[in-house]
């Protein structure tokens, strides 16, 4: 079935959910309805009662009995190990406010990888959130971490989340300034 955006849907079991932008963990009952309002990178932004938005993981999708949009060709699982293959897959992360990846809203200061004696890469990530009260920042954090984790020659990933400088909106991409009406 495709992501009815803005429908009304019922949920078909107990689901484990965050807050947004607080980040608390809580649980939505079977039968709870709530309404989509963003499916990308592999987890669905709803409406619950109340108002309040909440992000359901790409594992827990199930619940509300609806196919993801799909996400980005999967990176290759051998072949050298390549610094444009992880930004591909940092494009795979989304703001869950925001439909915008967060390559795209500058919330990647920096991406470097480093060769390790065995061959394989660390890749260490530093990125911010456009709020520094955000409670956001260890999902997208975690999301970042394990995209990255799948790409041919990376073994291991630091993700740290920095807040000098602050971010605005200086740091969006012209295709974020198209999509969110900047221009």
């Amino acid at each position: 079935m495709s992501t009815p955006r803005h429908a009304s849907i019922e949920l078909g079991q107990d689901c484990e959910v965050t807050l947004i932008p607080g980040g608390q963990k809580m649980t939505l009952r079977a039968g709870e309805h709530l309404v989509v309002v963003q499916a990308l990178g592999g987890s669905f932004t709803v409406q619950i009662d109340g108002g309040h938005l909440a992000r359901i993981s790409s594992e827990d999708t199930n619940a509300i009995g609806l196919d993801n949009e799909p996400m980005r060709e999967d990176p290759p699982s051998s072949g050298p190990f390549e610094l444009e293959r992880v930004i591909d897959q940092l494009k795979t992360v989304y703001d869950p406010e925001i439909p915008i990846n967060v390559v795209d809203l500058g919330l990647i200061y920096a991406c470097d990888a480093h060769l390790l004696t065995d061959g394989s890469h660390r890749v260490e990530i530093k990125m911010s959130m456009t709020a520094p009260g955000c409670g956001m920042g260890d999902v997208l954090k975690d999301d970042a971490r394990s995209r990255v984790q799948t790409v041919p020659g990376v073994s291991e990933v630091d993700v740290e989340l920095v807040w000098e400088p602050p971010w605005d909106q200086s740091r969006l991409s012209d295709a974020a300034r198209l999509e969110l009406g900047l221009y």
